[in-house]
């Protein structure tokens, strides 16, 4: 993608997201069901990855509790640390950019990168395996938030045509943004595709 593209596509993602997540905390639900506004972990991007932050930072000003994903170690999973938008960030593991710990927060709603992601909502990240322990802990200890992976139109992968087999940890997520619109379709406030 040249530069241009990446921030066009990068734009139209933001709009997306910007005007789902004004349908989502309009409702005056959470996902998991409670009166709140929810929390929402998202990520500070790596290089060629969308940008997010402008919509995190406007999310921050109207009240949104904002978390950003803090790895804590090898094949632990992410914890979820208050971040806000005037916040310094500190370099982590593998480069990402990470917030100061505190006290880790429950998001209601996951904002993953996704470097790769099926028609049915199956995510390939980078790998370590973060995403798909964290998501698994959560469920195991009863809370599971709206996942949402975060990628590019060219991270679809065609099962079809490509030798995409997920792996057994691999968890789905409830949907995926791109630049054109959601697979396989757009999430409600308490996770449903519509």
């Amino acid at each position: 993608m040249s530069d241009a593209q990446r921030q066009r596509e990068g734009e139209a993602i933001c709009a997306r997201l910007a005007r789902w997540m004004d349908t989502i905390t309009s409702t005056g639900t959470t996902p998991a069901g409670s009166s709140r506004l929810p929390t929402v972990a998202g990520f500070w991007p790596l290089a060629g990855e969308p940008d997010l932050t402008a919509v995190l930072r406007a999310l921050d000003a109207r009240g949104i509790r904002i978390a950003l994903p803090v790895m804590t170690g090898p094949g632990l999973p992410l914890e979820f640390h208050r971040w806000r938008r005037d916040d310094a960030l500190q370099a982590g593991p593998f480069g990402v950019m990470q917030p100061a710990r505190g006290q880790p927060l429950q998001p209601d709603i996951i904002l993953a990168p996704t470097l790769g992601y099926t028609r049915k909502a199956d995510r390939i990240g980078y790998g370590a395996g973060f995403y798909d322990r964290t998501l698994a802990a959560m469920h195991n200890a009863g809370h599971s938030p709206l996942a949402v992976g975060i990628g590019w139109r060219e991270g679809l992968i065609d099962t079809t045509v490509d030798a995409y087999v997920p792996q057994a940890h691999d968890i789905p997520l409830t949907g995926i943004l791109t630049p054109d619109g959601w697979w396989p379709a757009e999430p409600n406030a308490v996770g449903k595709r519509t």
